[in-house]
């Protein structure tokens, strides 16, 4: 029972009817159609409270200890605490055969670990065997849970063939000494002890590379036969051309140079950094107590030490979020495109010290359009959600000026939801949303604007707008100004009016998947009507492009590749705005890339959006490997942004348009029950990548040749794939799955059931 429709209505089926699909489906692969290859239910895996993975990680300073109920009492241990009164489980289906649904579930809470693995039993909440094929954001029904206490926590599953699991190993969980109706838990910052990668002396000096850029700490083991003993230590993130630590690099690339006095003996020495006045200001994101301040460097230099220092005496103390670094692969036949994906990869990592996404070292600030892209970025290689839901709940009450990234605090919501199938921050941030779609600058055009007297004091405290000194305004990218392709402001601008549209779709879905019919079809009908009002005003039909703005006959590559981007743009209009957007190359900031890329990718050209990925120009990421970094830059290169940093993860873009657009990976329906596999390699011959998500690893493989093109694809149990297989134009083929010839030559296919398939174009 394979069925085809149009990729157009694929992805804007709403979600209570791709539930009512996913069930209606089971029913098929239960009594019939589809024959089911039935194989082994394994107990699930990959448990989750609150998206918490590790939910009895416990560590001290920054390091790992054997997590014990009884470390709660101890104030100098920082664990993961759970201070929801009503928490959300979820966890990931198991099973060795194709076609495997998830029909029901069963969840097991005891306040004692014997209670669960003896007894089986939960005496704190036995769900009983419940009807549903939900296994992420499932909301805790129990007895009310304490504060400050330990509780054990485990789950089975039934699928669509009678057969029942075993229950997945127990998870120890704890909660805070106060509970509330929603409180996201978070990982704290840990420490990773590295030595250097290079270690050599050259004259009266040691060196230290510790081969990329890390945010930490640098300690010294020393030794002195006598008291007042000094040396010199300089850190710095970049090299001069004779290999020393440039002591003076251009923009807030970071240098510090230190005075260190020695004792008699042998002893470990911690520089103790100083404080920066500008990334510390009072709205900046601190680093803990336990930790004390870090900066980013890769190398070190030790000057004038009359003892002798090896590489185990060098250490730098490298501050992270909790970072699975095996959760993702990713390799093609371009070497250019793997080394950028390793650097956006890395990135993210090294960018996550804060436990909340900021621009970069220079402010220490949270800004919306930063946390958008981290947050595709961070989801495309690692299974962690919680960092992304902190920063986006910090950013609803803590909000920006420009008025796009007001906008972007919506997106973020839905890609939280869309990513995790957990609704909890967007039920209790709801009206803060709706406020942050901002209807209320809503005129008579059908479109928003700054400009039109409708900025008022309630306005700004519903967004909890909290700039000082700022206007809220447009600024279309970033740097205002160099990077915005000679963008023309006018009354009315398309750019934020593009952002809107996309609101307010997101909202109407927003609306109904939490039971606000009303609210659902009012959004709907106002996307419609300014999707209207946008073409209507904006499109030029003599340029046959959208124009910057009313007013202006200007046409940006700026608007256009956001009305791509945001599916604004019809049909028949697409050949021309694209040969447009791509006639303009690379005239964005890094920021900017972003939305390029997904426009370039949403209108199906995939050999432009690959000489984007692995351009060598001064505008691209291997720029930034060339000219020495190993954390993505704030802008293409120093030329273009005279104070940036070289610790700027919003420059890891890359990374998620590699998994969701060139690999074509991307949920559909909330929690990846549905997802689309669109692959578009461009010239690549091959790649392959492991994309993590809330329901279990998806797994695709691409070859081609000029004869054929091969996918072989991985579906996680509890889920399917709407498959869409990339046709070259004029050519006649036959499709064929897992060795079967279809009959139906269709290049979408839809209600592809879990476990291994190879797919198959062949050229006649």
């Amino acid at each position: 029972m394979l069925t085809t429709h149009s990729w157009k209505n694929a992805n804007v089926l709403p979600f209570n009817m791709l539930k009512k699909i996913t069930l209606l489906w089971i029913i098929v692969l239960t009594f019939g159609g589809v024959k089911a290859q039935t194989g082994k239910l394994l107990e699930p895996s990959g448990l989750m409270i609150d998206l918490v993975a590790h939910s009895d990680y416990q560590s001290k300073n920054g390091y790992a200890v054997e997590p014990s109920p009884g470390n709660l009492f101890d104030k100098s241990i920082q664990s993961v605490l759970i201070g929801n009164t009503n928490p959300a489980f979820s966890w990931e289906m198991n099973s060795t055969g194709k076609n495997e649904m998830q029909i029901a579930y069963q969840i097991l809470i005891a306040d004692d670990a014997d209670e669960i693995s003896m007894t089986g039993k939960g005496n704190i909440w036995d769900s009983g065997k419940i009807i549903s094929s939900q296994s992420a954001g499932v909301l805790y029904k129990g007895n009310k849970i304490k504060p400050g206490t330990s509780y054990y926590w485990t789950v089975r599953v039934w699928n669509n063939h009678g057969q029942v699991s075993p229950y997945a190993e127990w998870k120890l969980f704890y909660t805070n000494s106060v509970l509330s109706a929603h409180q996201t838990p978070s990982y704290p910052t840990q420490i990773t002890d590295q030595k250097p990668l290079r270690f050599s002396r050259v004259d009266n000096s040691y060196r230290a590379d510790f081969g990329k850029d890390g945010f930490g700490q640098i300690k010294l083991r020393l030794t002195s036969d006598q008291e007042n003993d000094s040396l010199t230590v300089r850190i710095g993130e970049i090299v001069d051309a004779n290999g020393n630590i440039n002591r003076k690099p251009p923009g807030n690339i970071r240098y510090a140079q230190y005075t260190v006095k020695l004792h008699k003996g042998s002893d470990w020495y911690k520089i103790n950094l100083k404080k920066d006045p500008t990334n510390t200001r009072p709205l900046a994101i601190k680093m803990p107590a336990y930790i004390g301040e870090v900066t980013p460097f890769r190398y070190c230099e030790v000057e004038d030490y009359s003892g002798k220092l090896n590489t185990n005496d060098v250490v730098r103390l490298t501050a992270h979020y909790q970072f699975d670094d095996n959760a993702v692969k990713f390799h093609s036949s371009d070497t250019i495109l793997n080394a950028v994906w390793e650097l956006c990869k890395y990135s993210m990592k090294a960018t996550s010290y804060l436990g909340t996404y900021v621009d970069g070292d220079r402010e220490r600030l949270a800004y919306e359009a930063d946390a958008y892209i981290n947050q595709l970025s961070h989801y495309a290689v690692d299974k962690e959600y919680t960092i992304a839901r902190k920063t986006h709940e910090h950013l609803i009450t803590t909000s920006t000026w420009p008025t796009e990234w007001l906008l972007q605090s919506v997106l973020i919501g839905w890609n939280d939801y869309l990513y995790t199938g957990d609704l909890q921050s967007a039920k209790y941030f709801y009206n803060d949303l709706k406020a942050k779609s901002l209807t209320a600058l809503e005129d008579s055009t059908g479109l928003i604007s700054t400009q039109n007297g409708k900025i008022t004091k309630d306005l700004l405290a519903a967004v909890h707008f909290q700039t000082s000194g700022r206007p809220m305004e447009d600024i279309v990218d970033w740097p205002h100004g160099p990077e915005t392709d000679g963008f023309v402001f006018t009354k009315y601008n398309a750019v934020v009016n593009a952002y809107y549209y996309k609101a307010l779709t997101v909202m109407a879905k927003f609306a109904a998947d939490l039971g606000n019919s009303m609210d659902a079809m009012w959004y709907q009908q106002k996307a419609v009507a300014v999707k209207q009002a946008y073409n209507k005003l904006f499109f030029d039909d003599k340029q046959k492009l959208f124009v910057d703005g009313v007013g202006t006959d200007h046409a940006s590559l700026h608007t256009n590749m956001f009305a791509l981007a945001f599916n604004l743009v019809d049909a028949d209009r697409q050949p021309a705005v694209l040969a447009f957007v791509k006639s303009r190359g690379m005239k964005c900031s890094v920021y900017g890339s972003q939305f390029l890329l997904d426009a370039v990718y949403n209108a199906g050209d995939g050999d432009y959006g690959l000489s984007l990925l692995t351009s060598q120009t001064d505008r691209s990421w291997y720029n930034m490997i060339r000219v020495g970094s190993t954390i993505t830059l704030e802008a293409w290169d120093n030329k273009y942004k005279a104070n940036q940093d070289w610790n700027h993860a919003w420059g890891a873009a890359a990374d998620n348009i590699i998994s969701r657009k060139l690999m074509g990976i991307e949920p559909l329906t909330p929690g990846w029950t549905i997802f689309i596999v669109k692959p578009q390699i461009g010239s690549l011959t091959d790649a392959s990548i492991d994309v993590p998500t809330i329901k279990g690893t998806i797994k695709a493989s691409y070859k081609q040749t000029e004869q054929w093109f091969s996918a072989d694809i991985t579906i996680p149990a509890n889920t399917k794939a709407q498959v869409y297989l990339p046709v070259k134009r004029g050519k006649k083929f036959q499709i064929w799955m897992d060795g079967q010839a279809l009959k139906k030559q269709s290049t979408l296919l839809s209600n592809i059931g879990s476990g291994r398939h190879q797919f198959k174009i062949e050229y006649l």
